[in-house]
């Protein structure tokens, strides 16, 4: 205890020493600053080394928080730089999604203008039967929008199908590729009839049947443009199907039989018009009268005539069967 009292007394005097020593030096350096040159200089060597030591030190402390600064202000930067991606990568699909859907409604409106003497409505695929193709599905329209059963389909520049089932905000339709269906058509350079029938084993090849195509001057060829024939009950006159991609002499050498590639892609769709208005099916005979023949398979059968009443019997017996009738 006495030795810790005897250390603080020294430590007492020795800082009362120096401080009158300092006190000294300061009276001194005012009366005479020759006198303490000598401890200017020799405070100099001593205090100076310290002095650069203590700066590079403060130097160095400094570039550190710098440094942590400047990795704060990247994180962050980089953080607001990953928000504007997220965001710019967003609008981007978003404008890939608007330009897709400008461009198919332009298909729409081309389409729309190439059949400008029918009254038309847009509607939306809503649902469809499970696979990879749209042979049959539901759009977004229906009788509140003026659509009947047996009106026409028509997309991507050609025919889809036919209603089949109306709601009052709904509409079911069956496309010419399903296994259920038959099109009354004709080559549209010849005007010479076929039948195309949907087979959803040959879609995948993107293929439809063609069938009894007579052709008796041998004058249509692959690549010619099939359409719906004027003699169809259902379907309305005109509308592209396909053109023809393979051609057969068929056994009875009166025919003629192959494939047609439908225009339509039956895969993609997304968007149809539907034309707003049913065909006239008018029977015809040798004294014929006006009449409608949408109710009777049997009337239709004996009612049309083409080239030859044997082939449209049996084009009509067959339409029964399937309940389509084309």
């Amino acid at each position: 205890m006495k030795k810790k009292s005897d250390d603080n007394l020294k430590n007492k005097y020795l800082l009362t020493g120096l401080s009158v020593f300092c006190v000294l030096l300061i009276i001194l350096s005012f009366v005479n600053s020759d006198l303490v040159a000598p401890v200017k200089q020799i405070s100099g060597y001593v205090v100076t080394p310290v002095q650069k030591g203590i700066n590079s030190f403060g130097s160095w402390l400094s570039g550190v928080t710098e440094n942590f600064e400047d990795v704060e202000a990247l994180r962050e930067e980089n953080e607001s730089l990953k928000e504007q991606v997220a965001t710019l990568t967003e609008e981007n699909s978003l404008l890939i999604q608007d330009h897709e859907e400008l461009e198919r409604l332009r298909e729409l409106y081309d389409l729309d203008e190439q059949y400008s003497e029918y009254e038309k409505v847009a509607a939306t695929i809503i649902a469809k039967e499970s696979g990879n193709w749209f042979n049959l599905f539901t759009i977004d329209k229906g009788s509140n929008d003026g659509i009947q059963k047996d009106m026409n389909v028509i997309a991507d520049g050609g025919l889809v199908g036919i209603v089949t089932e109306v709601g009052s905000n709904w509409a079911t339709v069956r496309a010419i590729i399903d296994d259920e269906s038959n099109v009354s058509a004709m080559v549209s350079t010849t005007s010479d009839q076929c039948m195309v029938g949907g087979d959803l084993t040959l879609i995948d090849d993107g293929s439809l049947t063609l069938s009894r195509l007579t052709d008796a001057d041998n004058a249509v060829h692959v690549g010619d443009k099939i359409v719906t024939s004027y003699i169809s009950e259902n379907y309305l006159p005109g509308i592209l199907i396909g053109y023809i991609s393979e051609l057969n002499n068929d056994s009875n050498n009166l025919t003629k039989s192959g494939y047609i590639t439908p225009v339509v892609d039956f895969r993609h769709l997304q968007e149809v018009l539907v034309i707003l208005e049913l065909k006239e099916y008018v029977a015809s005979g040798s004294d014929s009268e006006e009449s409608q023949s949408e109710d009777s398979a049997s009337e239709a059968g004996t009612a049309v005539a083409v080239e030859g009443s044997s082939e449209a019997e049996t084009e009509s017996s067959d339409s029964d069967t399937d309940g389509l009738q084309e």
